[in-house]
């Protein structure tokens, strides 16, 4: 595997080796050994999800918060998204930023999306299947978002807007500003 580090330091890129020929292909898509020896902690993940979307779906900025906050590793299965995760961490020199990557289930490529981060995706093919881990159950009263839209932090969805589809949720989120934060020195793993 190969751990590439983003513009924001504790996102990660993560290239798996594929082996394939004229049968198909065979690849390792998680190695929480290799993880852990790159990013310097352990991360106990303890719950897989699945979701299946049409071209033009949004989900997210989506975050919860301490003691609930998740990590997240996530990955295309089939299809293509475009993949981003904010910095959240007032007081962090990256704080308000976004990295985002294209993730298919042709580049095989992850992202580690670390606590203190919102997360979303939107997707760019119908038929996506979209996968990822997380270590922390999902908690309704820790659960958070921020507007997929403010201009405070940017994101070019790459698709016109009125062709986006969105939960009703997602419709209703806080600007940043407004929004419950992590302060960048918190400690945010054991």
């Amino acid at each position: 595997m190969n751990f590439i580090r983003t513009d924001i330091e504790d996102v990660i890129i993560i290239e798996p080796k594929v082996h394939g020929d004229d049968r198909g292909y065979f690849v390792e898509t998680f190695r929480q050994d290799k993880l852990e020896e790159f990013l310097g902690f352990k991360v106990n993940f303890c719950q897989d999800n699945e979701s299946k979307s049409s071209k033009g779906v949004l989900r997210g900025l989506h975050y919860q918060l301490t003691p609930a906050a998740q990590t997240k590793l996530v990955r295309v299965i089939k299809g293509r998204v475009l993949d981003v995760a904010v910095d959240i961490r007032e007081g962090s020199p990256t704080f308000g930023r976004f990295v985002s990557v294209e993730l298919s289930g042709e580049n095989k490529r992850q992202l580690f999306v670390p606590r203190g981060f919102a997360h979303a995706f939107v997707v760019l093919e119908d038929d996506t299947v979209f996968a990822y881990k997380v270590d922390n159950y999902y908690s309704p009263k820790n659960d958070r978002g921020i507007a997929f839209d403010d201009v405070a932090i940017g994101v070019d969805w790459v698709i016109d807007r009125e062709l986006l589809k969105l939960s009703d949720k997602d419709t209703k989120q806080p600007l940043l500003k407004d929004a419950d934060l992590f302060s960048y020195g918190d400690k945010l793993y054991d």
